[in-house]
């Protein structure tokens, strides 16, 4: 029987877990070590689900810790950032709208009966979100300016990632 602790000792899961320890060290490190961070954080979060894939040891509590980890790996950085001045709070926002939308989304589908068989996992039009997050914070971190090309494709992904969840959680409710 697998215990959640067992489960969470899995490769992937550890992989996963590891974005927490990069999102602690992200804020006191300077520039290279915070690319090095994001690279590393992109790393394993490509690794723990291909791993998971491929060995078949995907469990219930890692497709559960490894958006967790995105998600406070990301607003760890971004919240570095804006605490520097270097981010507005609009550009946060336009950053982290499919975050706030989908966690807005999971906490009304467990609140609304019919919604609460549906299950949540990851989809295409979200990791690419994930993706140009890592890539925007790369941009940041780097100094490329203006960040508005950058911040405008995670807002644009996140209006079709958020979209692609309703219509999936719609589909699915229907059945």
């Amino acid at each position: 029987m697998n215990t959640p602790r067992a489960e969470l000792r899995r490769l992937p899961n550890i992989l996963s877990l590891s974005r927490l320890l990069l999102a602690v060290l992200f804020v006191p490190a300077g520039r290279w070590a915070r690319i090095a961070l994001i690279c590393f954080a992109a790393l394993t979060d490509f690794l723990d689900g291909w791993l998971a894939r491929r060995t078949n040891t995907a469990t219930r509590w890692g497709a559960l810790v490894d958006p967790i980890a995105d998600r406070i790996f990301v607003l760890v950085a971004i919240v570095t950032y804006v605490l520097n001045g270097e981010l507005s709070v609009v550009e946060t926002l336009l950053i982290l709208s499919r975050d706030v939308a989908t966690a807005l989304g999971f906490f009304v589908a467990r609140a609304v009966p019919r919604l609460r068989a549906v299950e949540f996992k990851a989809r295409f039009p979200g990791k690419v979100v994930t993706v140009l997050q890592l890539v925007t914070l790369l941009a940041l971190v780097a100094g490329v300016r203006p960040l508005t090309p950058f911040i405008a494709m995670v807002a644009l992904a996140s209006a079709l990632a958020v979209a692609d969840y309703a219509f999936a959680v719609w589909r699915a409710s229907a059945r």
